[in-house]
C-alpha cells in the first residue's frame, strides 16, 4: 500500500530537479560528486562524519573523494592527533566550483516555484517541509543496544542534563529510582537507542519483573528530531519488548513538568493510577495493559 505512489513522487522529482543527467545542473559532475562536494563546505568536514551524514556506503564514497582529489578539488588528510581520522577539505578550485553549484541550485529553486501562484509556492514549500520531516523520520533506526555503549551513555547523560534543567528543583541522580547498567541488560531489562545518521538522538529503557509488571524508564528524544513522532515510536516498541518478555502490564512514573510526555502517555492509553513507588521527583503514575 503506497509503494507506486512513492515509486511515482521518486520519478517526478528526480527528473524536475535534474538528478537524471550525467551533469547535475550544467556541470560536468554527477549528482553524487556535486553532493559531496557541497557537503565539504568551506569548513571541511570529517570523512567519517560526511559518510554518516550521506549515508552512503564507505568505499563508495572513497572513490568519489578519490575522483574530486584527482580533479584537483578536495584534499583529504588524516588529523595530527590521530591517524585514523582523515578530514576532506576544498581547495581554492573545489571552493570556486562548490560556490558555482551553490548559484545554480539557488536557480534551480527559482524555476520550481516561478511558475507558481504566491498560493501554489506556499502549498508547495509547506509540503515539502512536511516531507522532508516524515522522510527524516523514516531514517532513524531503533534498536537494543548495550547500556554502556558510548552512543547509549550519550542518551542517558542528555536525559539527566534535561531532567536538571527542566524540574522546579534540579535532578540528583542518585535520589531517583535506579535504573543502572545491570538493570537495563537482558534478562533484568533493555535500552532501546535511537540513531539519526549514526549519531545517538533518542532512548528508552526497561526493568523486567518476569510477569510482573515492567517499568518503562529513562525515556528521552533529542530536541533536534521532537516533532517526528520518535517518543511514540520508541514508546511502541518499548510496549512490544515488554509483552514479549511476558509482562501484562507496563508502568510508568513521571515529573509534572513533562508536558510533552504526559500528553503522549494519555493519549497511547496509559491511565493515571495512585502512587506505586517513592519516586521523589514524580507527580504522576500511569500504567497500561499490554496485547500479549
Amino acid at each position: 500500500m503506497g509503494i507506486a505512489d512513492i515509486r511515482r513522487f521518486n520519478r517526478t522529482v528526480t527528473q524536475r530537479i535534474g538528478a537524471l543527467n550525467d551533469g547535475y545542473m550544467a556541470s560536468d559532475r554527477p549528482l553524487g560528486q556535486a553532493r559531496v562536494l557541497w557537503e565539504i563546505g568551506p569548513a571541511g568536514c570529517d570523512v567519517r562524519l560526511l559518510r554518516s551524514r550521506l549515508d552512503l556506503d564507505s568505499g563508495y564514497l572513497s572513490r568519489l573523494l578519490r575522483t574530486l582529489e584527482a580533479d584537483g578539488l578536495v584534499e583529504v588528510e588524516q588529523s595530527g592527533s590521530d591517524g585514523r581520522v582523515r578530514t576532506a577539505r576544498l581547495t581554492e578550485r573545489g571552493l570556486a566550483e562548490r560556490s558555482v553549484l551553490d548559484q545554480r541550485s539557488d536557480d534551480l529553486a527559482a524555476s520550481i516555484l516561478e511558475p507558481l501562484s504566491e498560493q501554489q509556492q506556499a502549498r508547495l514549500i509547506q509540503a515539502m517541509g512536511e516531507v522532508e520531516r516524515l522522510l527524516i523520520a523514516s531514517t532513524v533506526q531503533v534498536g537494543v543496544v548495550d547500556p554502556r555503549q558510548p552512543d547509549a551513555q550519550y542518551c542517558l547523560q542528555s536525559y539527566f542534563d534535561e531532567l536538571a534543567a527542566r524540574f522546579d528543583d534540579g535532578f540528583d541522580h542518585a535520589r531517583t529510582i535506579s535504573a543502572n547498567a545491570d538493570e537495563l541488560t537482558p534478562p533484568a531489562g533493555l535500552l532501546l537507542v535511537a540513531t539519526l545518521h549514526s549519531q545517538p538522538v533518542g532512548c528508552g529503557g526497561l526493568k523486567l519483573h518476569g510477569t510482573e509488571p515492567a517499568e518503562l524508564k529513562r525515556m528521552w528524544v533529542s530536541s533536534d528530531v521532537r516533532g517526528l513522532g520518535l517518543g511514540r515510536r520508541l514508546l511502541t516498541e518499548l510496549e512490544k519488548q515488554a509483552a514479549a518478555h511476558g509482562a501484562a502490564v507496563l508502568r510508568l512514573e513521571t515529573n509534572r513538568n513533562l508536558t510533552e510526555a504526559i500528553s503522549l502517555y494519555r493519549a497511547t492509553g496509559y491511565i493515571e493510577v495512585p502512587a506505586f513507588n517513592t519516586e521523589p521527583y514524580a507527580h504522576h503514575w500511569f500504567e497500561k495493559p499490554l496485547k500479549t
